[in-house]
């Protein structure tokens, strides 16, 4: 005698949902979105090289300012006073608003002759500033 496995009434009923349809929609979806965001999000600019050559700008020294082991200051190689420094310095201001200038001071040079010369340079709001070490 074998026993078969059928319903009450010769039909079995799904009691499960078939979920491999809605597998398959999100996985189109899922290749549809990896695909479009990179399109989306490439917004970078690109400036391309023409073929002119580039008008550059001439390179300009930038004002040295040397100060010794004695406190005293030099501008360009020429010995100058704290006034004449921020008079010099003004004049180079008011000719170039985008005054670049480095200071380089002695390994033996007194802080507060620095700090003097760093003041003068804040007071002309003269902000390209670089610090020479040797």
């Amino acid at each position: 005698m074998s026993l078969k496995k059928t319903s009450r009434y010769g039909h079995s009923t799904m009691n499960e949902l078939n979920i491999t349809p809605l597998l398959d929609l999100v996985f189109v979806l899922l290749v549809i979105f990896i695909i479009t965001t990179p399109q989306m999000m490439n917004n970078l600019e690109i400036n391309l090289p023409s073929g002119k050559p580039a008008t550059q700008k001439p390179k300009v020294e930038p004002t040295r300012i040397e100060i010794d082991a004695h406190g005293g200051i030099t501008l360009n190689q020429a010995p100058v006073t704290q006034a004449q420094l921020r008079e010099q310095l003004s004049a180079l201001k008011t000719a170039d608003p985008d005054l670049g200038v480095v200071v380089k001071g002695a390994d033996d040079a007194d802080y507060q002759s620095m700090v003097s010369v760093l003041d003068i340079l804040r007071q002309l709001d003269i902000t390209k500033l670089g610090m020479a070490t040797q």
